[in-house]
């Protein structure tokens, strides 16, 4: 049987493949890539390739600058267009030290080690997130963003541009061997998304920076702007990233209790309640903007509050209905991640909190069967219902004081985002905007 390395190169041979890129990302979750000619490749996936990390950020100080890329070849995919004439593929690195051994400050080393935990415990975590973003005819901030198309939720929009283009790029991700279970249009004029097949936890991360890649660079081929910024129109809902996860044990689904009168295993019950213990301090991860904290506020569909339920989408974290006959279909959907975090840091807070949960045999609080948009604050602090931090600031705060947060990210990793965190704040806090102008330069 051929190895994984082989089968790689032999595809970069058989399909006349021009580019190699390897990809990793920094700590924010920006794609980073160098290219590489095929003929590198052998060597690459042998012993890595080095690179200079001090021009990264939030990965080595200068006089700590040199790590090495090692390309994992089970994600190599060939892209589905040419640049011109040459024909490129890609494929994910772990980031290592010179000797080796795992670079602290390499978001898919974070996620690995959590997932590490998981397995000794006997788990494999899977995820599906559902991919919401907006196209723009035009980016220009000084003419106003022009949207792409006025339709609704679900909205059949024929053979307009954006449904073209969302049908286009879904096409594109099947190519590379990344399934798409739905795409539709979103509530929000121009707001479209798209939700991938679950995976395991790496493999989709991988596939999430992997597909906003893909829809913008489908966007822009056609001339169109595609942007997966949590809010950039007032008065609509933002772009969230719900996303499904479930724990199995070999192949069965740890969440999954059939005689339970949820349908909830004592495991689902822990972890959803260790989520909803550490919500508030995982937030600054899982919406890591400023502009983050313009979608997660009431009447935007968009959780505020921390409870759960099984069928109410004002909850933080709700348990879909699993399909009828398919108990293995069991799952629990966090709605607070918007896609613009960076995937690797969010799965893992968000598995390590559920382990918490599990472990430390935090009880579930009561279902909340009311619509927790529509409760007083007495109300609220009656059913003992707190709220997830109201802006960055509020948020960095409270993962300062998170020991989980620390010890999942790494001393490197949970500092240096820290720094990065409160240096956007402070810039963002002595910036005049246009609202502000309108409402008080004249009067005052």
């Amino acid at each position: 049987m051929r190895s994984q390395k082989e089968h790689v190169l032999r595809v970069v041979e058989e399909r006349d493949i021009h580019v190699v890129q390897l990809w990793f990302t920094d700590v924010l979750g920006t794609p980073k890539s160098f290219n590489i000619a095929p003929s590198e490749l052998e060597g690459a996936l042998r012993e890595g390739m080095t690179f200079d990390g001090s021009s990264i950020d939030g990965f080595s100080r200068v006089q700590e600058s040199d790590v090495l890329a090692r390309p994992d070849p089970i994600t190599f995919q060939v892209f589905p267009w040419k640049d011109g004439e040459l024909s490129a593929a890609r494929i994910f690195c772990d980031i290592l030290n010179l000797d080796g051994t795992p670079f602290e400050g390499c978001p898919r080393n974070v996620l690995r080690r959590t997932l590490d935990r998981a397995r000794q415990k006997g788990f494999t975590f899977h995820a599906a997130p559902e991919l919401e973003y907006f196209y723009f005819a035009s980016a220009d901030l000084d003419g106003g963003l022009r949207l792409l198309d006025t339709g609704s939720y679900f909205e059949l929009t024929g053979t307009d541009t954006a449904g073209d283009l969302r049908n286009r790029t879904v096409v594109a991700l099947e190519q590379m061997g990344v399934p798409v279970e739905y795409s539709q249009h979103e509530d929000a004029p121009s707001q479209h998304e798209i939700d991938l097949r679950h995976a395991d936890a790496l493999t989709m991360a991988d596939t999430v920076m992997t597909a906003r890649l893909v829809v913008k660079q489908i966007a822009e081929q056609h001339g169109v702007h595609a942007t997966f910024m949590p809010k950039p129109l007032e008065g609509v809902q933002g772009s969230g990233m719900h996303t499904h996860f479930s724990l199995f044990e070999g192949e069965s689904n740890a969440f999954s209790e059939p005689g339970d009168p949820q349908g909830l295993s004592r495991i689902a019950k822990g972890f959803i309640a260790g989520l909803l213990h550490h919500a508030p301090s995982i937030t600054a991860i899982t919406n890591q903007w400023v502009n983050s904290y313009k979608r997660l506020v009431a009447g935007y569909e968009a959780p505020v509050h921390v409870s759960w339920a099984r069928n109410n989408r004002s909850a933080l974290v709700r348990v879909p209905l699993p399909k009828r006959g398919k108990p293995e279909s069991t799952r629990v959907e966090y709605r607070a991640p918007d896609p613009a975090c960076n995937p690797y840091l969010a799965f893992a807070v968000v598995l390590a909190a559920g382990l918490d949960g599990i472990e430390s045999g935090y009880e579930l609080p009561p279902e909340a069967a009311a619509n927790v948009y529509a409760l007083s604050p007495e109300e609220l602090a009656a059913e003992g219902i707190r709220a997830l931090p109201g802006s960055l600031a509020e948020a960095v705060d409270l993962m300062e004081g998170s020991e989980l947060v620390a010890e999942t990210l790494g001393e490197h990793v949970f500092e240096w985002f820290i720094r990065n965190k409160r240096a956007e704040w402070a810039v963002y806090k002595t910036h005049v905007s246009r609202f502000e102008l309108e409402r008080y330069l004249a009067r005052l």
